[in-house]
């Protein structure tokens, strides 16, 4: 039996026309498990140093702490974690946002799916010459207080010439519209790359304004445990604030 990340030619023509493509079961019960497990431990030995994640303002651009964690293990917090005295209102495995950005590359767990054989024959069959996973997430998508995640291109922040960034977006959960699932724009891949996260020796900023979009025009993308979305780079997606009872876990990986 082929690899799950061996896709059909069906599956090639529905990724290049609409700019995602859902695979579903493509982790098992126990992988998804085993991620789910690891994060639990990594939460625990956490010491709650870590800073707030937001894409409304995009403030993290000129944080130190979050390019900084490139190259580790990093914790970040869920906007609505803290109360008006600064304190968690909640307990610290339920207040935070993501983990990341080396999990791929520093946690054997998270790196034996990273670099394992359905990932590797995805990126093959995305006819990519050289593949390299270059940054993981660990997303939580908290009960009541998960934060919104603004509409945007994954190239904005990972951009190289020529554009060759793809995003596999695992569920460690159900994602339903209840609990902040992604939400695409079918096709806007081919609209090109609208904006540039630029980096310099003296600021971070960007070369153009965020576009505006027409929230009648995004789908959602519902999925189990289990499944996994492949994004184009220029694919304009986003997710909602999950105000529900549960969690929607996830791991973001992008070559």
């Amino acid at each position: 039996m082929p690899p799950a990340g061996s896709l059909t030619d069906k599956q090639l023509h529905f990724f290049d026309a609409n700019g995602y493509l859902v695979l579903g079961s493509f982790s098992s019960a126990e992988e998804v498990k085993a991620m789910r497990d690891r994060m639990a431990v990594l939460i625990d030995g956490f010491d709650g140093a870590g800073d707030v994640f937001s894409t409304k303002d995009h403030r993290q651009v000129k944080n130190d702490f979050f390019f900084k964690s490139a190259e580790n293990i990093s914790f970040f917090f869920e906007e609505k974690a803290f109360g008006d005295d600064g304190c968690l209102k909640q307990a610290k495995e339920l207040s935070i946002n993501k983990v990341g950005h080396a999990l791929h590359e520093l946690d054997p767990v998270f790196k034996k799916f990273s670099f394992g054989e359905n990932v590797s024959s995805l990126f093959s069959s995305l006819r990519y010459k050289r593949p390299a996973v270059i940054q993981s997430m660990y997303i939580f998508k908290q009960p009541g207080i998960g934060g919104e995640v603004v509409p945007h291109q994954d190239n904005t922040f990972l951009y190289t010439n020529p554009p060759s960034c793809t995003g596999l977006w695992l569920a460690l959960e159900d994602a339903t519209k209840t609990n902040g699932c992604l939400w695409a724009i079918p096709g806007s891949h081919k609209n090109g790359l609208k904006r540039r996260m630029i980096r310099d020796e003296n600021d971070t900023h960007f070369d153009h304004p965020s576009p505006t979009y027409d929230l009648k025009e995004f789908v959602p993308l519902e999925v189990k445990s289990g499944d996994l979305v492949v994004i184009h780079g220029d694919l304009v997606h986003q997710s909602f604030e999950n105000l529900s009872l549960v969690s929607r876990h996830a791991l973001s990986l992008h070559g």
